[in-house]
């Protein structure tokens, strides 16, 4: 029993990497693959990736401390992206296309990045005598004092903090202080913003965001978001950020009294007020945000995330990134907390609700630097995995933007072009992993898109050579797509690119390549132009490549190829050097996905040129054991792919591979898959079909009598399955007659 063999997207998991441990779908007697499962094997189609590095997870944007109430943290001082970058596989780990900002709060000064603690000279003695004495005062009068003399004490903590933040952090974790400012942390209080000012301060210090929390400074300060005045908010939303910066104590403590909730409704309430004090508070407070929902892949802040998505937040910032686009600082917030909250599937369903996608793209189209650029392809990665946001992004013009980078990009030998060169490419081929994306691309093989793709093939420029494979191959996801393709002479440009890469070439360019190949050999129409252009010549040449990802697309093009093609199943089937290196790779067990496809070629070999030469090769070659093995597989469209090849071996050349037959064990397999209940009707069928073909030999008849299959058979006659019920009655009358 055949399948009819149609079309799945091709995906951005590592060229390089890919595995392929998932196997194929059980396939019943009468229906065809589900549509998921139509393009490849093994699992839910086969899917292609941009590099051989991308299923590597990279460490989510992390946050940084707050200013108080200054612009906010421009990239340009953030490292410069890592070399090598690519894009991740849908199922997959999921990660951006470029490496996130490492840690760093965010500093009182406007508009960059501080020094990590940066080494200052100490305060002289005298400022440091103050200090101590300003401390042991505080603790004196914080309950029975003026205001002037408290404000008084708090200046010179500031002032001590701006000299030297550590040692000063330090004196104070010391004194026990921090359990005052928790009675100082009123409304009411004149005070109350340099008290949390000063807690903003103490907290850029890892070792004293655990100290704010245990002296119950969270509660206090959460009911301060609450307050009207602007720079009490400002200081508090700083602290609370910069307590949350790489503190899971912090993080929960703030989820605890409610402050993520206080703080979403503020950003939904000021959205709309456009004057610079509001603008620095609205950027505070989505520095809170990013701070309290970094570090992706950890189950609690995956939860905060999917809290902050429930509360509603997606709207409320998407809103912002529109009414704010001229404020760099505020612009930069809302990307990074996109940034991580894009990763949950959740959130993508929120997004594509949104006009996410004409704000990012109009922001795009506005920035000159490369660390802009990379902020802004930190979020669209993610986004870009949603079929609905990948159609919104090419109707936005992302793709436009894309290709002018790539021209501007192809000639430089320069770090940050290449990277962005990368990143542009590789998101072109995220957004073609949509069917109406990627069809809307295409444009009948007459858009400019699909042009300009084609043009990357014959590039000297590796990345290009990659993309534009992998943008065929994804191209490639329907028959009419992959018909036009073949007859405007795409196949021989992949052909000339493979040959560049024969000897000591580029991995993944040589994986994009074969699956752009392998895809589009699947349409009947299109098996035998491959054919005669070269195309299984031209795959032969990678039979000794020892990279699991192209070997395995290698075995897939050529199945493809042979499909209903029995001259060339044939002449491949007698090549002995081919079948001997698929005998070989079918005892690949760290490869799953190799192994399965060598036997199903060396299966489908057999099935589709009925040679007797062909079988005599295999059978010399030692692939009958391989064979008898694939019956037994779990999946049952390659049980009965080896027992339809056994069946023709058994009729056709029963003789020259009975003894391997036998000592495959044949006969015990096939009495163990009639017994077995949960066997698939065509399984049992056909396990029927080969019994009656293996009577003809007299040591595997004796076998079958010695198993009792007429009694097994027998029940079989009652199966609810006609087809099956029908090949039973007449295998139990063999059996009988020849017992």
């Amino acid at each position: 029993m055949y399948y009819t063999l149609t079309h799945n997207p091709i995906d951005t998991a590592a060229a390089g990497s890919e595995t392929h441990t998932q196997s194929p779908a059980p396939a019943s007697l009468s229906a065809s693959p589900p549509r998921q499962q139509r393009r490849g094997w093994p699992g839910p189609g086969t899917r292609v990736a941009p590099s051989p590095a991308a299923a590597a997870r990279t460490p989510r944007r992390q946050g940084r401390a707050l200013a108080p109430g200054l612009p906010l943290l421009p990239a340009s001082s953030s490292p410069p992206p890592s070399p090598g970058r690519r894009l991740l596989q849908p199922h997959r780990p999921r990660s951006p296309l470029l490496p996130r900002v490492p840690p760093r709060p965010l500093d009182r000064d406007a508009g960059s990045f501080p020094e990590q603690h940066p080494e200052r000279c100490s305060p002289p003695g005298r400022n440091m005598d103050n200090l101590s004495d300003a401390l042991k005062k505080l603790k004196i009068t914080a309950i029975d004092s003026t205001a002037d003399s408290l404000e008084g004490c708090l200046d010179c903590l500031l002032q001590a903090l701006a000299q030297n933040n550590t040692e000063t952090s330090e004196k104070i974790q010391k004194s026990g202080i921090l359990q005052v400012f928790a009675s100082l942390l009123t409304p009411q209080s004149s005070c109350t913003a340099k008290v949390a000012n000063i807690i903003a301060e103490v907290a850029k210090n890892e070792f004293m965001r655990n100290s704010c929390v245990d002296a119950g400074l969270i509660p206090p300060l959460v009911q301060l978001l609450n307050c009207k005045d602007q720079e009490v908010l400002l200081q508090t939303g700083r602290a609370l950020g910069n307590i949350c910066y790489d503190s899971h104590e912090g993080r929960s403590a703030v989820d605890h009294a409610g402050g993520a909730q206080i703080v979403v409704d503020h950003l939904r309430s000021l959205c709309s007020k456009t004057d610079p004090a509001n603008e620095k508070l609205l950027t505070v407070f989505c520095g809170m945000l990013m701070n309290y929902s970094n570090e992706n892949g950890n189950e609690v802040i995956d939860t905060l995330q999917s809290q902050l998505i429930n509360m509603g937040v997606i709207p409320t910032l998407v809103k912002l990134l529109g009414i704010h686009c001229q404020n760099a600082a505020l612009t930069e917030m809302c990307l990074v907390a996109f940034g991580n909250l894009a990763e949950l599937e959740s959130s993508k369903e929120q997004f594509a609700y949104t006009n996410i996608a004409e704000e990012i793209v109009k922001l795009f189209k506005k920035q000159i630097e490369h660390d802009k650029k990379e902020m802004i392809f930190e979020v669209l990665a993610p986004l870009a995995e949603n079929d609905i946001i990948k159609l919104q992004l090419v109707e936005a013009g992302l793709v436009e933007c894309l290709l002018e980078i790539v021209q501007k990009t192809v000639d430089s030998d320069k770090e940050d072009d290449i990277a962005e060169l990368k990143t542009a490419s590789d998101l072109m081929v995220l957004l073609l992993l949509g069917d109406e994306s990627m069809q809307k691309l295409f444009e009948g093989g007459k858009g400019s898109v699909f042009q300009r793709v084609l043009s990357w093939i014959p590039s000297n420029n590796h990345q290009l050579q990659l993309a534009g494979a992998l943008a065929i191959a994804n191209f490639a996801r329907n028959d009419g797509n992959c018909i036009h393709m073949v007859d405007n002479g795409i196949v021989q440009k992949l052909m000339d690119l493979l040959d560049r890469h024969v000897e000591d070439g580029n991995v993944t360019v040589q994986h994009a390549a074969l699956s752009a190949l392998r895809n589009l050999a699947i349409p009947v129409v299109n098996k035998a132009k491959m054919l005669s252009a070269g195309v299984a010549e031209a795959v032969l040449k990678f039979l000794r490549s020892e990279m699991p990802p192209v070997q395995f697309k290698l075995l897939g093009t050529l199945r493809m190829l042979i499909d209903a093609q029995a001259e060339a199943a044939e002449q491949l089937g007698k090549n002995v050097k081919l079948v001997e290196r698929l005998v070989e790779w079918c005892e690949a067990k760290d490869h799953a996905g190799v192994m399965g496809e060598s036997n199903r070629l060396l299966s489908a070999l057999i099935r589709h040129s009925k040679s007797k030469d062909v079988i005599r090769t295999i059978v010399q070659s030692g692939g009958i054991k391989h064979l008898a093995t694939m019956a037994t597989s779990e999946h049952v469209i390659m049980q009965n792919e080896a027992l339809v090849a056994l069946a023709l071996i058994a009729a056709l050349e029963l003789v020259t591979a009975e003894k391997d037959l036998e000592n495959a064990k044949l006969v015990q397999i096939l009495h163990r898959l009639l017994s077995d209940e949960r066997s698939a009707p065509e399984i049992k069928y056909n396990s029927m079909v080969l019994i009656c073909a293996l009577m003809g030999s007299e040591p595997l008849h004796k076998e079958v009598q010695n198993l009792a299959f007429l009694e097994v058979v027998s029940k079989l006659r009652s199966h609810e399955n006609k087809t099956v019920a029908q090949q039973a009655s007449l295998t139990e009358q063999r059996l009988a007659v020849e017992s």
